[in-house]
């Protein structure tokens, strides 16, 4: 599997002689926002000045060269901050880049370029990863299919996929919502936009996007999803050839050997799943865990792997987090079945005592992709309809935080490539 090696600034900073203070934006539970925080890591690389990422020191914390401008900004968004000497910051990188300690630097250069792919009625609250972007004051790009086919992808280096259905079947909304104005609206959106780039079905139009976006992360994309658009995405490049969707989808029938046919070569993270064909069930296949033994938020949490971050910077950074062990929460497909993973993807949380994986990352050609279970971090149980959530209440949530992680990741330097 190709892994990223991420470069590490190592000798280079110890020869370096600091003729200004530093900037400590400390990640632990001393930290006042924690996802402002990312904002101003975000926003001091659009000032064209590098941030160090310290994996595993205080919860992952950002060291900055210090400026007013950055002290200012750190006291308008709330995000606590700490000023080091120059003895105070050779000290701390000796400290971090000790061969006894799991920890490390990276060194993030430039703003990574960001696109979210997205129906272009969907409201920001429907989906974790606009919130998060928008409370932290990260800037990005929507995109959708016809973005996706010209070709576009290319302008970004990290792409989100909504909760989008790459099967065709509208999110398997149909027994429940097809009387409702907004699913209808939906499916009149999407076929028409279907006909519109030259598809005879909604299904055919998914099947291509998942293709598009797989030659992106081929050529060096890093893509993140959450809930249905992880196992939906799969399940389309399996299905490439053969038509899963009943006749209330599509207008003709599914295929009855379509299980038999799917091909597990052409997937990410999973093989040998079983798809629900019946259209009157609420799942996509076996791939979720669904929510039964999961209904009391009480006894639900997931925990995060530990690392090696000077040999494994990559999931080190991806889980970077103030705590282990975080509040689990439900979504169309809100955890994926251990036994069903491909042997080449990393688990990042899971479960304790349990088959049920919360959180995965895997290499593809040049580029990475990395999934996320469930709906919203801090809406337990979202269900159609629900209000957004107000992050101002949840400044410090570690669910939120692992998304912005994936949100930095691009902007680390990479030094190589090793197979």
């Amino acid at each position: 599997m190709v892994r990223v090696i991420v470069g590490i600034v190592g000798g280079l900073l110890g020869n370096v002689l600091w003729a200004q203070h530093g900037l400590l934006i400390p990640m632990d539970l001393g930290q006042s926002n924690h996802l402002r925080a990312y904002g101003i890591a975000y926003w001091n690389l659009q000032q064209g000045r590098w941030v160090d990422w310290l994996l595993n020191y205080r919860g992952g914390s950002f060291l900055l060269e210090y400026a007013s401008e950055v002290a200012m900004e750190c006291r308008i968004r709330g995000v606590s901050f700490e000023v080091l000497s120059a003895a105070e910051v050779a000290q701390l990188y000796a400290e971090v880049q000790s061969p006894d300690a799991n920890m490390d630097v990276i060194r993030l250069e430039r703003a990574p370029r960001l696109a979210v792919y997205v129906m272009p009625t969907a409201k920001p609250w429907d989906d974790a990863v606009q919130l998060v972007l928008e409370y932290a004051q990260i800037p990005y790009e929507k995109v959708w299919d016809e973005d996706v086919l010209a070709g576009k992808l290319k302008n970004y280096d990290w792409l989100h996929l909504h909760h989008e259905d790459f099967t065709g079947q509208y999110g398997k909304f149909w027994a429940a919502f097809a009387h409702t104005t907004w699913y209808q609206q939906q499916v009149a959106l999407q076929e028409a936009t279907a006909r519109k780039l030259g598809f005879r079905k909604v299904s055919e139009l998914k099947k291509a996007v998942v293709e598009r976006v797989r030659e992106y992360i081929f050529n060096g994309g890093f893509m993140f999803a959450m809930c249905s658009a992880t196992d939906t995405y799969d399940i389309a490049l399996a299905a490439r050839d053969v038509d899963i969707c009943a006749e209330m989808f599509d207008g003709d029938p599914a295929d009855p050997e379509a299980n038999r046919k799917l091909d597990f070569s052409r997937t990410f993270a999973f093989q040998n799943f079983v798809l629900e064909m019946n259209p009157y069930v609420y799942e996509f296949s076996n791939i979720d865990v669904g929510p039964t033994g999961l209904a009391d938020p009480s006894s639900d949490y997931f925990t995060l792997f530990e690392f090696s971050a000077k040999y494994d910077p990559v999931p080190t950074m991806l889980t970077q987090c103030h705590v282990n062990v975080i509040q689990g929460f439900l979504g169309q497909t809100t955890a994926f079945r251990e036994e069903l993973l491909k042997p080449s993807v990393v688990m990042l949380a899971k479960r304790e005592g349990s088959n049920e994986v919360k959180y995965i990352y895997g290499a593809i050609g040049r580029g990475m992709f990395a999934w996320y279970g469930g709906h919203d971090p801090e809406d337990y149980q979202h269900a159609v309809g629900d209000p957004p959530t107000d992050l101002s209440l949840y400044p410090n949530s570690p669910g939120y935080r692992l998304i912005l992680n994936n949100v930095l990741f691009p902007a680390a330097r990479k030094k190589k490539l090793k197979t």
